[in-house]
């Protein structure tokens, strides 16, 4: 195939409902006409927002390529969208697929620009709450400890996991179908991941609130940056924008976060969105 030009972008934790960062998705622009974009969740919470972002974003970029956050995921009490759990998120797949952006439904895509070629491959995984503060701490326990910290993420009202029991058994599910979906492709083709959450636990070790990790991931993915032939992870969710490295793998927090957060004199981002190829050398920070 014809090689093309353009770069591949990233960028995630859009949070439209503020008009700050509606100003900001407003006026997001390719650097070519062949960039593509890879959002890796919380677009919005409201359907009507979520629904403008996506519009606006595919109407701009040559593909963009979404994983679901989980404020997509909410069902807000004043949304006039009533749907919940895989309803909810089945509703959001169709609606980026009449935009023509590609879900983690959907096959794959290639990038065949600079840097390439490399599978982009969004995922959607959910969390277990297998991140905890203490390793002896049942997922009750950890979960009891966090409610009395006062550290609790608005998922255990808003995300319904409908209809599996639990948001861990949903993440189970998912974890399973990715997981053999991943392990299907050409292990000679390298791969960038995107996902709201990170894949590895290490990233949580800056949080302000060690108890929100249990609302960051999984440890069942702790190994797919090495069993898997990942060029670079792609994630947001902490809202602490920056470019790390794990046994060798890149791995780019992409979020624009709140403006109480981004409006901080301080605060560590770049210019959204972020070049994932052709590749900029400003990692910072290896483990």
């Amino acid at each position: 195939m014809p090689q093309i030009s353009g770069n591949l972008l990233a960028i995630s934790d859009l949070h439209v409902g503020h008009p700050e960062n509606r100003r900001i998705v407003a006026g997001l622009r390719p650097e070519t006409e062949e960039d593509w974009l890879l959002v890796a969740g919380d677009v919005g919470e409201m359907s009507e927002d979520i629904d403008w972002a996506l519009t606006t974003l595919a109407s701009n970029f040559a593909k963009v390529v979404w994983a679901p956050g989980n404020h997509e995921l909410w069902t807000p009490p004043k949304d006039p969208l009533r749907l919940r759990g895989t309803e909810r998120y089945e509703h959001l797949v169709e609606l980026c697929r009449s935009l023509g952006i590609v879900t983690p439904e959907d096959p794959y895509p290639v990038w065949r620009g600079p840097g390439g070629p490399v599978t982009v491959a969004p995922l959607f995984l959910l969390y277990d709450y297998t991140f905890r503060t203490h390793a002896g701490l049942s997922r009750e326990e950890a979960l009891a400890a966090a409610h009395e910290a006062g550290v609790v993420c608005t998922d255990e009202y808003l995300l319904h996991p409908d209809p599996y029991e639990s948001r861990h058994a949903w993440c189970e599910a998912r974890v399973r179908l990715t997981e053999e979906r991943l392990g299907a492709l050409d292990p000679d083709m390298p791969l960038v991941l995107v996902n709201h959450y990170p894949l590895v636990r290490t990233p949580m070790d800056v949080l302000r609130y060690p108890e929100f990790a249990l609302w960051c991931g999984t440890e069942r993915t702790a190994d797919w940056h090495r069993r898997f032939p990942v060029a670079a992870m792609v994630y947001g969710h902490l809202h602490i924008p920056r470019s790390t490295v794990y046994d060798g793998v890149p791995f780019e927090e992409v979020s624009v976060g709140y403006p109480r957060e981004w409006q901080r004199p301080g605060h560590p981002r770049t210019v959204p969105p972020r070049r994932i190829r052709p590749v900029v050398p400003a990692v910072r920070g290896e483990r």
